[in-house]
């Protein structure tokens, strides 16, 4: 597994980098991106380090020059437009998966053992899913620990993605119980 979060535009460049690499994935939603998104994107490349990977194309550069002057330590994977290319389209989602993984390579990604410290038993015994004030829950630790809301397949995942420790957990829990208090 990729220790870096891999920065792309949508949802089926996410599919797609997933389907070729076995990693984690953040996307920008084209221009979309704002405070909150580069507050948690902050925090990811704090803690595990960001792979910039946009289309190549006028609005993905534009994209990535952004990126680049909030993140000068970023690593950058490219793709030529012809190896994005299908049907007129240019995007991440169009290229094939040798490609993708080739592109990602180049950056010289650090490689982890993949260890998932949280599981869905923890999201359903701290009433992070399925229970009746679970969104709300799941609002207010997002912000406390500066992950942002998320369904709760999503914040499982971004649990363990953005390396938050069994200690952070419990003391954010801690505190938004003692503000509902």
């Amino acid at each position: 597994m990729i220790k870096e979060v891999i920065v792309v535009e949508g949802k089926d460049d996410i599919a797609k980098v997933k389907s070729a690499i076995e990693c984690e994935c953040i996307a920008t939603n084209g221009f979309a991106y704002g405070k909150k998104f580069i507050n948690i994107l902050k925090k990811i490349d704090r803690e595990k380090g960001i792979i910039i990977f946009t289309d190549p194309d006028y609005q993905g550069e534009k994209i990535r020059r952004e990126l680049k002057e909030l993140f000068p330590n970023a690593k950058h994977a490219f793709l030529s437009q012809e190896k994005a290319l299908k049907d007129g389209d240019i995007g991440i989602e169009n290229a094939n998966k040798d490609d993708i993984i080739e592109a990602i390579k180049k950056v010289r990604p650090t490689l982890i053992e993949k260890k998932d410290r949280f599981t869905v038993k923890d999201m359903i015994a701290n009433n992070l899913s399925n229970g009746k004030n679970a969104k709300k829950r799941r609002e207010k630790l997002g912000n406390t620990l500066g992950i942002g809301y998320a369904n709760s397949k999503t914040f499982l995942l971004r649990l363990n993605a953005f390396g938050i420790t069994q200690e952070e957990f419990i003391d954010a829990l801690k505190r938004i119980d003692n503000d509902a208090d």
